[in-house]
């Protein structure tokens, strides 16, 4: 039975990765800090091992993998999802609030791959980092966020190059504007009606549709895919620049 990691996996794009894992037999490490919201996943889950750490931490990214390949003997996949959306100005973000957002979704996700790689060239196994539509198209508000995601896809590509000869495959996926319960919470009603403007698809995507293409990628199906960036968006990084409604 195939096993990945994944990270930020208590709720949102993470949990419904998790879901699709299972639902096609893969076990799941499921890596959160936040312990409590963690627990509540697990208690209708099966196949499942709980790992409450933080990614940004070295030596608890050595115990997520440990304690994984203890519980289940190998690694098939990692996904990289877990991130700190935090929007502002860059006048605004001064370099505490710069590095927090830097450590999880930049830092952390160069700590679980180079820890994992070992596990993964046993298995010829799969990376998948969750980058966003944010790094690939400049957007307000995402001085911090945006360069972090833009970095995440850089360090996709390196990984790819040379990993690749172990048969490890690495890609991004980027999401754009995604119906999470964040996301409805933090964005205004004109804010969603802009969003909706600008997309081809005039939607929010569903994290269901995310976790779709993440475990594709993970898939025999995606078996010459390497170094990619899939944007997963309704066609945003297809439209212009910036949005109006997020300038105010």
């Amino acid at each position: 039975m195939k096993t990945a990691i994944v990270t930020g996996a208590a709720r949102g794009i993470g949990l419904a990765t998790t879901d699709e894992f299972l639902s096609r037999g893969w076990r799941v490490a499921m890596v959160d800090w936040d312990a409590a919201e963690l627990e509540v996943a697990l208690s209708t889950r099966k196949n499942v091992l709980a790992l409450p750490y933080d990614i940004s931490n070295p030596q608890q990214v050595e115990t997520i993998v440990r304690e994984t390949l203890d519980a289940f003997g190998q690694v098939d996949a990692l996904i990289n999802n877990a991130g700190v959306a935090d929007f502002g100005r860059i006048e605004e973000t001064d370099f505490d609030r710069w590095r927090r957002v830097m450590s999880i979704n930049l830092d952390g996700t160069f700590l679980m791959s180079q820890a994992a790689t070992p596990a993964l060239k046993e298995t010829k196994g799969a990376i998948v980092n969750i980058a966003s539509i944010s790094g690939l198209r400049a957007s307000t508000l995402r001085v911090a966020y945006g360069t972090s995601k833009a970095a995440v896809i850089a360090l996709t590509q390196q990984q790819a190059v040379e990993l690749g000869e172990h048969g490890i495959r690495c890609n991004a996926v980027a999401p754009g504007p995604v119906r999470t319960k964040l996301a409805m919470a933090v964005h205004t009603l004109e804010i969603i009606a802009a969003y909706h403007d600008a997309l081809p698809l005039n939607r929010y995507g569903t994290e269901a549709e995310l976790a779709g293409a993440i475990v594709f990628l993970c898939s025999e199906k995606a078996s010459y895919i390497t170094g990619q960036t899939l944007a997963v968006d309704g066609g945003f990084e297809a439209t212009g620049i910036g949005l109006p409604a997020l300038r105010g």
